[in-house]
């Protein structure tokens, strides 16, 4: 030990018998001084009274009470499947957030073909036994074990699995079993209480955690169909593994959500958990009950959220609604009138805030039902209307493009070429596509933090389509160096706005 150290010590040494002598003076303890020493008599704390800790008790009587009620509804759900070679393909891996493939129960890892068994939660949402939980608890499922709150343990049949939501509706035969209240999800603000309920790892059934409301409206995390509605409701109450398929409720003990994933770098509880809101759940569920399968509506349109960075490029006064950057050809958007960089603020009278917003909201209207969409048109506020279609999930592979040497120098850091018939046929892109193929990206450029990538093709910029790779140029070089350029940009299958900032140091 240095004498710094020694002389440090030392002083707090000196110091600690007056400040232990004060300390215990503050306490009451008695101090007297017999037989050569120093004597301290043992001192109890005693209980504060019930007024000195009203809230806290009450508080825990509120939550007590939330429990006793919410608890007998939620099943613990045990499922048997068949195995598979590879438990997930790197495809399917790929973009998802860490630690989401362990809590699907896979991890990634190849496996031999065997019987495979998965735990999972689940909610009883009618006294006849309807359950809902997620689509990926049961999902391959050959047998389907639950196991209710007094222990019984019944076999369950599955009704249907809606694979756009990740919920899915199981029926055991019982009559007069305990089930749990809608709440309404849209009321949710961020700070409210919530508790979330399941069966943790597996092995700790009919579990409790509380938490708040984190966030609301999170956008969709998958990144294989960019169509699956968001929404979710993000809470730092424990989910983990386990937890699938369980309730969130609020503090009236009414189901707000399912838990249905979390993100984790070890796979495992790390603050962010995720529920689909029960607006979502309670509409996809109903249709279960009743037709087995789900019809989800369907626009035809890619999205956009409305920024402060790309407001002023549409003539918006505020930062709020979606911005429709892609119509598919023959969609109802399509027919019904919509243009590209239409910023829809409405649906049916109801404001929409952004795109996840719109997503929820059309997903959960019948197909063939006739809508009314608020729009702004260059700033203008407009009416449309149109007919929902029902949606059909579209499998399109994307070939990917070998990088090619190419510069990468100049204000967005990217090199451009036209896009000729056979880089239309390598990228799958459609014939009514027009623009510009990124060739190649500048690391820590301005086009690499606005998510460019080669391969992506560039409809527009600054709402001005561009066709050939020297026009796009002349575009870009008309801009003054320090203002922001908004692209349209076609990427996999699907087109958003990007608004990306020039570096001002290059040409």
């Amino acid at each position: 030990m240095s004498a710094s150290t020694n002389q440090l010590v030392a002083k707090g040494k000196t110091l600690a018998i007056p400040a232990a002598i004060a300390a215990s003076f503050a306490l009451g303890a008695a101090i007297f001084v017999g037989n050569g020493g120093v004597h301290a008599a043992a001192f109890t704390a005693t209980p504060l009274d019930d007024h000195s800790v009203s809230a806290l008790t009450s508080l825990d009587q509120a939550m007590e009470a939330v429990a006793s009620r919410v608890t007998p509804a939620v099943v613990n759900i045990s499922v048997t499947a068949k195995g598979q070679e590879h438990a997930i393909s790197e495809d399917q891996v790929q973009g998802l957030p860490p630690g989401f493939a362990q809590f699907f129960g896979h991890g990634g890892q190849p496996q031999k073909p065997q019987i495979e068994h998965g735990i999972g939660s689940g909610v009883i949402i009618s006294p006849d036994g309807y359950i809902v939980t997620n689509g990926h608890v049961v999902d391959g499922a050959t047998q389907i074990k639950v196991t209710l709150h007094d222990r019984r343990i019944l076999t369950a049949k599955l009704i249907g699995v809606d694979k756009l939501t990740d919920l899915a509706v199981v029926k055991v035969s019982a009559n007069d079993l305990p089930s749990i209240a809608w709440g309404d999800s849209g009321k949710l603000q961020p700070g409210q209480t919530v508790l979330a309920f399941g069966s943790p790892f597996g092995y700790f059934q009919f579990s409790v955690t509380r938490g708040i409301v984190s966030a609301v409206d999170r956008p969709n995390p998958y990144s294989d169909d960019a169509r699956k509605p968001g929404g979710f409701i993000q809470t730092d109450a424990a989910i983990n593994p386990g937890n699938s398929g369980g309730a969130l409720v609020n503090a009236h003990g009414e189901l707000v959500g399912i838990n249905t994933f979390i993100i984790s770098d070890s796979g495992s509880f790390a603050g962010a958990g995720f529920a689909i809101p029960s607006q979502i759940v309670r509409t996809t569920a109903e249709q279960l009950m009743k037709h087995g399968k789900v019809d989800h509506g369907y626009l035809g349109i890619s999205l956009n959220d409305v920024t402060p960075a790309n407001a002023r490029f549409f003539n918006l006064q505020d930062a709020s609604g979606a911005i429709v950057s892609q119509i598919t050809p023959d969609s109802p958007a399509s027919k019904g009138g919509l243009h590209t960089g239409d910023v829809i603020s409405h649906i049916n009278g109801q404001k929409i805030t952004n795109g996840s917003a719109l997503q929820v909201a059309v997903s959960q209207i019948a197909p063939g039902t006739k809508i009314s969409l608020g729009i702004l048109r260059e700033g203008k506020p407009m009416s449309v209307d149109l007919t929902v279609g029902q949606f059909q999930k579209q499998n399109t592979d994307v070939a990917s493009k070998d990088d090619q040497d190419a510069p990468q120098s100049g204000k967005l850091g990217l090199a451009v070429s036209d896009l000729t018939a056979e880089a239309r046929q390598q990228l799958n892109a459609p014939d009514q596509l027009h623009g510009v193929v990124i060739q190649s990206v500048r690391p820590a450029s301005p086009a690499e933090d606005a998510g460019l990538q080669p391969g992506d093709v560039i409809l527009e910029i600054d709402r001005h389509a561009t066709s050939t790779a020297s026009q796009f140029v002349d575009q870009v070089h008309q801009n003054s160096s320090d203002k922001d350029l908004l692209l349209l940009v076609w990427s996999k299958g699907n087109a958003s706005y990007r608004t990306i900032h020039p570096d001002s140091q290059n040409g």
